[in-house]
C-alpha cells in the first residue's frame, strides 16, 4: 500500500473513464483512501464503493478544496479526440493542466502523475523503436497531440523539491471496458465503413488496460524530489509492437465480424481528410469526420516504442500479455 506498506491519499481526475478508474480501482483494492474527481456522477465508481466529487478542472475554486488532503494527483482528465473545437482542446488539456498544476502547488501535493500520449511526438513521419529522446514535432495534424504536448512540458517543467512530477505515454489502452477504440473499430467493420489504410505493414504498440493502469501506480510509488523518474517522461505499452491490420483482422474475425478488405492508400486517405477537414470546418459540422489526415497517418504508419526507461526506472513490465488481454476482451464481448 502506497509503495511503503501505509495507505495514502490519492485523487484522480477524469476518474470515471477508462483508464482513471481502472487506476482508482487498483488503488481502492491495495486499501489507498481514493477520490475520483470528474465532471459527472458515476454509478460504476458508485457501485466500486469509491468516492467521488463532481468538479471541472477549470473550477479553481472546487479543486482547492479537494485538493487540500491529498498527497498524490493522478491527472488523467483530458479531451481526446482527432476532431473538435481548438478552444474546448486548449480549456482541458492544457489550462486545466495549469489549474491543476496551481492546487496542487497551493494545497501541498508532493506528488502528480500524468497521463500524456505518444501523439505528442507524432507529426507526419513513422516512428519506430524511439526513446523518450524523440523531439516534440515542428508541426501537428491535430489539436489533442498538440495540446497534450504542451501540458507534458507544463507538468515536466513543474517537477521540483516541493512537487515531483512524471508523465506517462501509454500507446493506445484497449482491454475490457474500453468504451472508444474497440467498440469504434468493431462497429465500423460490421458496418462495412472500416478500411485499411496503407499497405498494411505497419507495426504499432498497443497497451492493455491493466498494464497501463498498473505504469501509474509503479510511477506514483517511485516518485519522489530525489528519484529517477521525476520530472521525466516514459513510453508505456505491451513490449512489442502488433502488425495493426493483422491484429484488428485477427480480432475481428474472433468476434464474428467480417475481416477488413477494403484498402485506401495513405495518399489516398490523407487527401479524403484534407477534403473532409475543410468541409467540416467551412460549413461548421457537428460530429467527427470520418476520416483526417491525423487518422490516415495514424492508421498507415508505423508508431512503436522503447520503454527500456520505463522498465529501468519504474520496474514496469507488462503482466498481462498481449494473447492473454484478447483472450479477456473477446470473452467480455462475446
Amino acid at each position: 500500500m502506497g509503495g511503503g506498506g501505509t495507505s495514502m491519499n490519492a485523487l484522480i481526475t477524469g476518474g470515471g473513464g477508462f483508464l482513471g478508474f481502472r487506476i482508482a480501482q487498483m488503488l481502492h483494492e491495495r486499501g489507498d483512501n481514493v477520490t475520483v474527481l470528474g465532471r459527472r456522477h458515476y454509478p460504476h465508481v458508485e457501485r466500486a464503493g469509491i468516492r467521488q466529487v463532481q468538479a471541472d478542472i477549470r473550477d479553481t475554486t472546487l479543486l482547492r478544496d479537494e485538493f487540500e488532503s491529498q498527497e498524490i494527483v493522478f491527472h488523467v482528465a483530458a479531451i481526446p479526440g482527432i476532431w473538435g473545437k481548438r478552444r474546448d482542446f486548449w480549456a482541458i488539456n492544457v489550462d486545466g493542466t495549469q489549474h491543476v498544476l496551481d492546487a496542487c502547488r497551493e494545497c501541498g501535493v508532493a506528488k502528480l502523475v500524468f497521463t500524456s500520449s505518444p501523439s505528442v511526438v507524432f507529426g507526419e513521419e513513422p516512428l519506430c523503436g524511439v526513446d523518450e529522446s524523440q523531439p516534440y514535432p515542428d508541426h501537428y495534424l491535430a489539436d489533442y497531440p498538440e495540446t497534450k504536448a504542451v501540458a507534458e512540458r507544463m507538468v515536466v517543467a513543474a517537477n521540483g523539491a516541493s512537487l515531483a512530477t512524471v508523465s506517462l505515454r501509454p500507446h493506445l489502452i484497449w482491454g475490457p471496458g474500453d468504451p472508444h477504440l474497440i467498440p469504434r473499430i468493431v462497429d465500423r467493420a460490421r458496418a462495412g465503413r472500416l478500411m485499411q489504410v496503407g499497405d498494411g505493414e505497419n507495426l504499432v504498440d498497443i497497451t492493455y488496460i491493466d498494464n497501463a493502469a498498473t505504469a501509474h501506480l509503479l510511477a506514483a510509488d517511485a516518485l519522489a524530489p530525489d528519484a529517477a523518474c521525476a520530472g521525466q517522461v516514459y513510453f508505456i505499452s505491451q513490449g512489442e509492437p502488433v502488425n495493426l491490420w493483422v491484429w484488428i483482422n485477427d480480432l475481428l474475425e474472433r468476434l464474428g465480424t467480417p475481416r477488413v478488405t477494403r484498402r485506401i492508400s495513405h495518399t489516398g486517405a490523407r487527401r479524403l481528410g484534407s477534403v473532409m477537414e475543410f468541409f467540416y470546418r467551412l460549413f461548421r459540422r457537428s460530429g467527427e469526420p470520418r476520416m483526417t489526415r491525423f487518422l490516415a497517418s495514424q492508421l498507415a504508419h508505423s508508431h512503436y516504442f522503447d520503454i527500456s526507461a520505463a522498465r529501468r526506472d519504474l520496474g514496469y513490465k507488462p503482466l498481462v500479455t498481449t494473447a492473454d488481454g484478447v483472450d479477456r476482451l473477446v470473452a467480455r464481448l462475446e
